[in-house]
């Protein structure tokens, strides 16, 4: 109720804000952010009318939030019998979990215009039908939702996906994106147009690379010079028919030119390869006629944009077609018809009421049984990182994406900056890999045969296995206390040669990444804030990730790591100092620990020992300090501002790297199974 009568406030003050924004170019479009930019508007001559306007926008705005928040303040205290609505009649989503669909059309009609009397944008409100007992698959199934009553409603061929805790900083991004989409060369094969996110409210030490520069400014990058960026679930604008599952087009090759001119050698050597091509195409067409049934509704269309023949094969085929589409998209023939036209458009004897009452049975519960809705069309299911399952199935089509970075950020979000929260959203994308790793779409044995290349199949490996890495990952960090510890170096000396090989190793990752950071212009603070919380997250997040998935997928548990609030600071930047308990902070903590422990060890040792052991302490320390540098901006987090350490923190890693430290004694490798081995020395000491 509280979303429903927001998104009424939002509609009538739109009335106002869409001219005021388009007479005066206003960017970024979204109010809040734009009267917070400290800015002067009066200089360079600002024209008076625009003074004016401005100030009159602003006491609008503030009118408007003194609504919102009253709605806020309202919606906290919910009434016994339920919520009711202006004409009495109880509010139909009183009970979240079970009630019917939904559907209210604000803005975009006739009878609703701005100030201006211009038409305004169309502004619907959806809420899918909620039952007990049926799976809702969360964002991915809303979205599928959405993609359906948009399809029934205004069936536009393309389709922008921006979270909600996102907003439109450069609305002229969107015409960037139609440039590529309208493309006419290479326009057909685009799949979808992915822009980088961008954050607000980060400070500018980013101690938990929330930004990741790397990942959008490196990565992305280089995913656009093969098939193209993957797609990372919000700032993208998507082709209808990619998301339909409908093959990419393929590129039809000119026709070879022959000349009557050639001499007869040529054709005798064409001749002996009559046979070899012929099988080829025979191979050809056996694999069409394998292919989905997303070739057969283009053949279709033509079909029906071709003269009408009035002959039965013609009839019999289309109702066949017919009974595959609502197949495969369901028991909706105004849905099915509108997925037929490649280009967009809507039927034009369909009247609103009509259109509403099939956009009310596309949302309903089941709709989606028996069709291929989550598994081949729309967002997939099966993984909470719905987005990386999506594009892996759109580029296993043969499309391609492209990766748009304006000058001016597309979009700008919020992102989570203490730590709890921020290791709590690793997690997330962490078990949505793990998912996808142990499922049927995962690209290390799905979708061969396919348009999926090569290079852009091991981009796609890489997004599913890196929760695996934790596992060696928390030995390396490891090694070194034990080291330290236990007074021996794990690592085996080796050759002269070896050791040049580890040098010329070691130097080519370097000079990769100064040129990757040159090429996408990171800075060095970023990449290395990237490298710190790569091993935070690896030691913490992802190994959280990789049991909780492996639990989740073979055994049918479902394990939830629960993040409360414990206490908060005033200020500009309060959240980075605002700690939340969560049992991913344990295994960082004992590896601190260890480490420390170790090095005042060590360091002790060779006090003791003198001048000789102070060499080898050296190797060993090194390792050990790398290890807590690497951990330096989590230790910094557990500190938070009061530069006190949590007790219940120091209470469990204490424990626990007590436990380890125990268990290494018993199974020390280092001693000899049978004990220490004794010799005699050859002395009578009796």
């Amino acid at each position: 109720m509280l979303t429903f009568e927001a998104l009424s406030e939002t509609a009538e003050f739109a009335r106002k804000w869409v001219p005021f924004c388009k007479k005066y170019c206003i960017e970024p479009r979204a109010p809040e952010w734009y009267f917070c930019h400290k800015m002067d508007y009066l200089k360079n001559k600002v024209h008076p009318a625009f003074v004016r306007e401005r100030r009159a926008m602003k006491r609008d705005y503030e009118e408007f939030k003194v609504k919102i928040n009253a709605l806020v303040a309202t919606a906290q205290k919910v009434p016994e019998e339920g919520w009711t609505m202006q004409d009495g009649t109880p509010w139909p989503g009183n009970s979240t979990r079970d009630h019917p669909g939904m559907i209210q059309v604000f803005l975009g009609t006739d009878g609703v215009r701005d100030v201006e009397n211009n038409e305004l944008p169309r502004l619907v409100y959806v809420s899918r039908e909620k039952r007990p007992g049926f799976d809702h698959h969360k964002k991915a199934g809303a979205m599928n939702s959405l993609i359906r009553v948009s399809g029934v409603l205004s069936n536009a061929p393309y389709l922008l996906n921006v979270d909600c805790d996102h907003y439109i900083n450069n609305s002229k991004a969107l015409r960037e994106a139609m440039c590529f989409m309208m493309d006419p060369q290479s326009g057909k094969k685009i799949c979808y147009v992915q822009f980088p996110q961008r954050f607000d409210g980060i400070d500018r030490h980013d101690r938990y690379s929330n930004r990741n520069v790397v990942f959008f400014d490196i990565n992305m990058k280089g995913l656009d010079g093969l098939q193209g960026p993957i797609y990372v679930g919000t700032g993208c604008v998507f082709r209808r028919q990619a998301l339909y599952g409908f093959d990419a087009p393929k590129k039809k090759k000119a026709p070879r030119k022959t000349c009557n001119c050639w001499p007869k050698w040529c054709f005798l050597c064409c001749g002996s390869r009559k046979n070899r091509k012929a099988k080829t195409l025979a191979a050809a067409d056996k694999k069409k006629k394998n292919r989905e049934a997303s070739k057969q509704i283009h053949a279709l269309e033509n079909i029906e944009e071709g003269p009408v023949t009035k002959g039965s094969n013609v009839e019999l085929s289309s109702e066949a077609m017919q009974l595959k589409l609502e197949k495969k998209f369901g028991q909706s023939p105004v849905f099915v018809a509108s997925a037929r036209m490649q280009n967009g458009g809507m039927a034009r004897n369909a009247s609103p009421a009509c259109l509403l009452k099939e956009a009310i049975q596309v949302i309903s519960c089941g709709y989606e049984d028996k069709t291929e809705w989550g598994k081949e069309i729309g967002w997939i299911y099966g993984s909470v990182t719905e987005d990386i399952l999506t594009g892996f199935k759109m580029h296993s089509h043969g499309w391609r994406s492209v990766y748009c970075t304006p000058k001016l950020p597309a979009f700008k979000g919020s992102a989570p900056i203490n730590l709890s929260d921020r290791l709590h959203q690793v997690l997330r994308w962490a078990l949505g890999s793990v998912e996808i790793f142990l499922s049927r779409h995962c690209p290390i044995w799905y979708g061969y045969g396919g348009g999926l290349k090569w290079l852009e199949r091991l981009s796609y490996i890489n997004s599913v296995v890196y929760p695996w890495t934790s596992l060696p990952l928390i030995v390396y960090c490891s090694l070194p206390a034990i080291c330290l510890l236990t007074g021996k170096f794990i690592v085996p000396e080796i050759s002269n040669y070896a050791s040049i090989l580890f040098m010329a190793l070691f130097s080519s990752i370097a000079v990769t990444g100064i040129l990757e950071m040159q090429w996408g212009k990171v800075g060095i603070d970023d990449w290395w804030r990237n490298e710190q919380f790569w091993v935070i997250g690896g030691v913490s997040a992802h190994l959280f990730a990789l049991f909780q998935g492996l639990l989740k997928v073979l055994a049918g548990v479902d394990t939830n790591f629960t993040v409360t609030s414990k206490a908060a600071d005033d200020g500009e930047f309060s959240d980075l100092y605002l700690f939340k308990w969560t049992s991913l902070l344990i295994p960082p903590t004992t590896l601190l620990i260890i480490n420390v422990i170790g090095i005042v060890v060590g360091i002790s040792d060779a006090i003791s020992n003198g001048y000789d052991s102070w060499g080898p302490l050296f190797g060993r320390l090194f390792f050990a300090l790398w290890v807590v540098i690497h951990l330096y901006p989590f230790l910094k987090g557990l500190l938070g501002k009061q530069d006190r350490m949590p007790t219940i923190i120091v209470v469990w890693s204490i424990l626990l790297a007590s436990i380890l430290t125990l268990l290494w004694v018993r199974v020390n490798p280092f001693v000899a199974k049978g004990g220490p081995v004794l010799e005699i020395c050859g002395l009578d000491c009796l």
